[in-house]
């Protein structure tokens, strides 16, 4: 579920309450020997106020391309060493021993409900969107079974109209309202669950409750691009769009037109729908509710999503750096709170992932590698700078997409590089 603020009071991811006392926000730090651009976090080659010497070698232009090319050579062995070398843990080769990834599987097993619902902890409440998510944590740790059963209760209690309502506990539906993101969203585990496992039977079974999902969340697009981002309970449509909402479906849509190519299906309205809204997120911010972006999922969820990507990309994550990373900490919920969450941490490495940027992907995996409870379970998140877990609570979804960041950068199932940027472009699902 979408932060949403109520009666005044920020929220954090999920709904949960950001912690109080805002502290300012860190910047990434320099990796010796590699250059860092001016303003910007990312490790280049360039891009970098020249130095005294770099000047009087300019003034002659034969020692100037010397010195030029020897710096190259020089930066690009020393990237690679620093790849393969261990003197530097925060680029871990392999999967860190730390990571005791059975234990955050075995986690969402048993969170998940005998209907097959996953709430977010036992006893909580369930919503689509992360249940869809810790359906994928199972799908990698190999819980097919329990996978399929996750997905099986979202065909049973899906509405009529193609939504399900934001949130049920105990068998029981205690939010009414029907967001689009949330309805989409199983097209993401969908094909997810494909790629690792190849079940087309399984796709087609459940093709008419994905079918029926994105058009309901299209229904609810604007001429503008936009998406609104849920009915109230009483059925009006809230005329509200979400940046971050709006991400998530764009990537629901090119799962769910890879998923119709699969089954020789053509959707050319979903393929115009898509388009328009990736216009929407990439070039007009103005049609989205701007008061959300303090929250660092609408800073890098258009990118994570695919809608924004290349240089444009490159930029965007650069220019809002150091509004949301705290360097060796890891990404803040929102901007003007200390609060620090394993979720966004691991979202802002599948983005990284996705844009290519593996080096970088790697490094802010590793600052949150070992804020884990006894069990090997990840924190939710905790406050800084006294690291304060909070809230206490371990959650299925939390758990979830750090199996899905582990995947990225380790390659553990076929559908580790399913948020790539070049992938995508050689599907071509939006032509």
């Amino acid at each position: 579920m979408l932060p949403v603020a109520v009666e005044g009071q920020p929220l954090g991811r999920r709904g949960l309450a950001a912690p109080s006392d805002p502290n300012s926000a860190g910047s990434i730090g320099s990796v010796p020997g590699l250059v860092k651009a001016d303003g910007g976090p990312f490790f280049c080659l360039h891009n970098r106020s020249p130095t005294s010497n770099e000047r009087r070698s300019a003034s002659r232009p034969q020692a100037g391309k010397l010195a030029f090319w020897l710096k190259l050579f020089f930066n690009i062995i020393l990237l690679q060493v620093l790849t393969v070398t261990p003197e530097y843990p925060f680029i871990p080769q392999e999967q860190e021993p730390s990571l005791r990834l059975p234990a955050l599987v075995d986690f969402i097993a048993q969170t998940q409900r005998p209907c097959g619902a996953i709430p977010w902890s036992a006893g909580d409440k369930t919503d689509p969107w992360d249940h869809v998510e810790s359906a994928m944590g199972l799908t990698i740790g190999g819980r097919h079974d329990l996978a399929r059963k996750a997905f099986e209760w979202l065909q049973r209690v899906q509405l009529e109209d193609g939504s399900w309502f934001a949130a049920y506990q105990g068998g029981t539906v205690v939010d009414r309202t029907r967001e689009t993101h949330h309805a989409a969203y199983i097209a993401v585990g969908l094909y997810h669950y494909h790629l690792i496992i190849g079940d087309v039977e399984f796709i087609r079974h459940l093709w008419p409750t994905v079918e029926k999902a994105i058009d309901f969340a299209l229904r609810l697009q604007t001429a503008g691009g936009e998406i609104h981002w849920a009915l109230s309970p009483d059925g009006k449509a809230d005329p509200m769009a979400l940046l971050t909402g709006c991400s998530s479906i764009a990537f629901s849509l090119r799962c769910a037109l890879a998923l119709a190519r699969i089954l020789g299906l053509d959707r050319p309205r979903w393929r115009r729908a898509l388009v328009r809204l990736d216009a929407a997120i990439g070039t007009r911010p103005h049609r989205f509710n701007m008061t959300k972006s303090r929250f660092s999922m609408d800073w890098f969820y258009p990118v994570l999503c695919g809608a924004i990507t290349g240089d444009h990309a490159r930029e965007r994550v650069e220019s809002h750096w150091k509004k949301f990373v705290i360097q060796d900490v890891g990404v803040r919920c929102v901007s003007d709170q200390p609060w620090v969450t394993i979720a966004e941490s691991s979202e802002l490495v599948l983005a990284l992932a996705a844009m290519g940027n593996d080096l970088l992907a790697r490094i802010v995996f590793n600052w949150i590698g070992d804020h884990t409870f006894e069990d090997g379970t990840f924190w939710c998140g905790f406050t800084f700078p006294d690291m304060v877990i909070w809230p206490q609570d371990r959650t299925a979804w939390t758990n979830a997409v750090v199996l899905m960041a582990a995947d990225a950068l380790y390659h553990l199932t076929p559908a580790s590089r399913m948020f790539n940027h070049e992938l995508w472009k050689k599907l071509r699902v939006n032509y």
